[in-house]
């Protein structure tokens, strides 16, 4: 089963999705939400694998509301709007649904997300790792630009200021975190703390050699080069049995 939450300020909007979601079996409806701030409580209380979103909502937008959240699951964009199309494609979002939604195209999207969760499935046995490294993304919004981004996408987070520049790609985001912040949220046997200003991605090294006053220099396979310090050296040495 595939849990989904539906989110939209408007009850009737609401109630015409779930009448169509009906003809779906493998779509279990787990909640709805009203509006961004309790959209946060039910998403982290019932860990959904789908959002049907809608964008405009009043005091925060969709947009805002997957900002707020640390891990991001499958989303559908809902709207009348359709000037937020381009905006929810550049997103990389699974698809976008214009009002009123057509039962063909609801099927075309609902299709979408059980080939990318299989496709996620399937990968994660080939690579003999926890599916959850292929599901587990981001949403990282600068400007104008917004991206959904797999986890194991990011090489490097950088501190600067109030905020984390995010590398991935070609990509260098800035998004309203702290790096003490995330750290917390990533999984520690793939991201690794390297000094106060850096976390880094394992599976990015390229290139590991001895520096200055014990530290370690670490070159990743994009090219950027991040000094690991001697208190952290012998943690990184243990976490790859080096």
């Amino acid at each position: 089963m595939i849990k989904a939450i539906i989110i939209d300020d408007e009850r009737l909007a609401r109630r015409e999705l779930t009448s169509l979601l009906k003809k779906h079996d493998d779509i279990d409806i787990v909640a709805e939400a009203g509006n961004a701030d309790e959209a946060m409580e039910l998403i982290q209380e019932k860990s959904p694998d789908l959002l049907f979103l809608d964008i405009q909502m009043p005091e925060k937008t969709g947009f805002d509301l997957l900002e707020m959240l640390d891990i991001v699951p499958k989303v559908i964009f809902t709207t009348a709007y359709d000037e937020f199309a381009l905006q929810a494609f550049e997103a990389n979002a699974l698809d976008y649904l214009l009002k009123p939604i057509e039962p063909k195209r609801l099927e075309e999207a609902i299709s979408k997300v059980r080939d990318q969760l299989q496709r996620d499935i399937e990968r994660a046995a080939e690579e003999k790792v926890p599916t959850k490294i292929h599901t587990e993304q981001v949403f990282v919004k600068d400007g104008d630009k917004c991206w959904f981004v797999n986890l194991k996408e990011i090489r490097l987070m950088e501190s600067d200021g109030n905020y984390v520049k995010v590398y991935f790609n070609k990509n260098r985001p800035l998004i309203h975190r702290s790096l003490n912040a995330l750290e917390e949220k990533l999984d520690s046997k793939m991201f690794f703390r390297a000094s106060r200003k850096y976390i880094i991605n394992l599976t990015w090294i390229d290139k590991i050699e001895p520096w200055f006053n014990g530290g370690l220099m670490v070159t990743l396979k994009e090219g950027e080069q991040v000094e690991i310090s001697r208190r952290q050296a012998a943690k990184f040495k243990e976490r790859l049995s080096l």
